[in-house]
């Protein structure tokens, strides 16, 4: 017996219907890349979707044809999420921070149709345009007066002579749930980057997880500021949840720099934000230098990287501001989980609660995940035994874009396919994850396994401490040691011996860098990730003291 429910299929076109619908007032503000602020409502965006799906029939574009973004958070990238999923086309999100042949690359083997981007990318695409062979209309995110005359791009069209001329009477189409919505490719730091292919269902299922209680918790109350890109899976999901619970949006443009990211917050009223690291490090750094505090954030997300405790602790008692500290990847759409407390921790001490929240957080309804050993047994949730991190669920990979990679799923007895992460990590009693490395970037000192995450943890709460990052080096003994590289903040002073001495009593013993290299920097990916195999390479010729 089958139940006895309309059929009404899970599309992104359902979402922006909502938000127009019952909260078209509330307001999306942006920095623009002209540099001054843009306002205008859900009402607004819904009706210039509209026109953008309007515009794509005019092309004569196909059901799932590809249409691509080079652009920053803003109003007009938010009308393409809609206006482009909703109409049956999928969005595919590029990262403009890779290597421009990386970018060609990608185009061309997501056989991108048109691909739209803000002025400030405009060298970009003029060095990868001749190279991405299926694009056959470029369109520069400005007004029609804004467009460059020399640009060498040929029949370059401004967006808003594109589509602002079509009308904004458009019947959004329905279709199978699961037919693609957009795309987002891997990072790539070894090999070509993988595309992880997204659908409308679990675009939708994993925007209303986010927006839970125990998740993000985003209301119609709030005033929301997503830091975290566009161009990085989907901004977390967070412009499809804003839109379910209609909340206000506030973009930051191109300007990421922390004084502009605080005024920001303070002049729009901003409740919950949301992150990577470095680009809160100079929030933060802004703030102390100028003795500033917040009068409205409440909370923040804080993913992408491992969230270091001396940030967390920052946050919270120097500002008064909830983290929420969180881990997902590409390939879940992001969020795999979340960290917020138990009702049965609220009688815990401060230190207690605050040994928690350093986690990662508890898996979102929505996504299963164990920990297993070399031999693929799952392992005791004990918060002791260390594992390869397993996951599934409805907004998880099962395979990349054409198939690139392979299968990428392990089976298990029952011959369900779990993706495997490649993250090491305990998960506690609770169900509370941490993540203890890459296991790529695992240390195994004289058989026994060294956090690197741990060790960057440690410095990084160092006053003296910008940036750190540890790796392992060849021992004749132990076979492996940690060394961390670390960037010293501007002015700041610290040697050797005393950051060395600074281990003492927080970590084991044998666990303790035995060395510290400074640099002027760490290498960082397209996503604000240490990269590890460059620090490496950087390093190849450093030898442990005592070899």
């Amino acid at each position: 017996m089958l139940g006895l429910m309309q059929d009404q299929p899970l599309l992104i076109s359902s979402l922006i219907e909502f938000a127009e619908r019952h909260h078209g007032d509330a307001e999306i503000v942006s920095r623009r890349v002209e540099g001054d602020i843009h306002r205008t409502t859900w009402r607004q965006v819904a009706s210039r979707a509209r026109q953008i799906a309007n515009a794509l029939e005019e092309e004569q574009l196909l059901f799932s044809d590809r249409i691509a973004t080079l652009a920053w958070n803003g109003y007009r990238h938010l009308e393409l999420y809609y206006g482009v999923s909703g109409s049956g086309r999928v969005l595919h999100t590029i990262n403009p921070r890779l290597h421009p042949d990386q970018i060609a690359w990608i185009a061309n083997h997501a056989e991108d149709q048109i691909l739209c981007f803000d002025l400030s990318f405009l060298p970009l695409v003029q060095a990868v345009h001749a190279k991405c062979s299926t694009v056959r209309k470029w369109i520069a995110l400005c007004d029609a007066d804004k467009l460059p005359a020399d640009s060498g791009i040929p029949n370059l069209v401004s967006y808003e002579a594109w589509m602002g001329q079509r009308s904004d009477v458009y019947a959004w189409p329905s279709f199978d749930e699961n037919s693609a919505s957009s795309m987002c490719y891997t990072s790539g730091t070894t090999g070509n980057p993988k595309a992880a292919l997204y659908s409308h269902r679990s675009t939708l299922l994993h925007a209303y997880a986010a927006a839970l209680p125990d998740v993000m918790c985003i209301s119609a109350r709030d005033s929301v500021l997503p830091v975290v890109p566009m161009f990085h899976v989907n901004a977390w999901g967070i412009p499809y949840s804003a839109a379910l619970v209609g909340a206000k949006l506030v973009f930051p443009g191109p300007a990421m720099d922390g004084k502009s990211i605080y005024e920001l917050i303070e002049a729009e009223k901003v409740s919950f934000a949301a992150g990577v690291p470095t680009v809160w490090q100079m929030l933060l750094g802004h703030l102390q230098a100028n003795k500033l505090k917040f009068s409205t954030l409440k909370r923040t997300v804080i993913g992408g990287s491992a969230c270091p405790p001396a940030m967390i602790h920052a946050f919270q008692e120097l500002y008064g501001v909830d983290v929420l500290h969180a881990w997902g990847m590409t390939e879940m759409s992001p969020l795999g989980t979340l960290c917020t407390l138990k009702n049965k921790h609220l009688e815990m001490s401060p230190e207690e609660q605050t040994a928690i929240r350093m986690k990662q957080g508890r898996a979102i309804f929505g996504v299963d995940m164990k920990i297993v050993d070399g031999n693929g047994e799952s392992l005791p949730w004990d918060g002791k035994a260390y594992g390869d991190l397993l996951v599934k669920g409805p907004w998880v990979v099962k395979e990349y874009f054409k198939g690139e990679g392979g299968d990428p799923l392990v089976p298990d007895a029952e011959g369900r396919g779990w993706f495997p992460t490649g993250d090491v990590a305990t998960i506690d009693a609770d169900g509370f994850l941490q993540i203890t490395d890459r296991s790529k970037d695992v240390i195994k000192s004289g058989g026994e396994w060294i956090s690197s995450i741990d060790i960057e943890n440690i410095a990084v709460a160092h006053p003296a401490i910008a940036m750190a990052a540890c790796i392992g080096v060849f021992h004749p003994k132990w076979d492996e040691r940690p060394i961390v590289a670390v960037v010293k903040k501007p002015g700041a002073e610290v040697s050797r011996d005393e950051l060395i001495a600074f281990y003492q009593g927080k970590t084991a013993k044998w666990q303790i860098p035995d060395d510290v290299v400074f640099v002027e920097a760490i290498p960082l990916g397209a996503t604000g990730k240490i990269l590890k195999t460059r620090l490496r390479e950087q390093l190849r010729d450093y030898k442990l003291p005592e070899v």
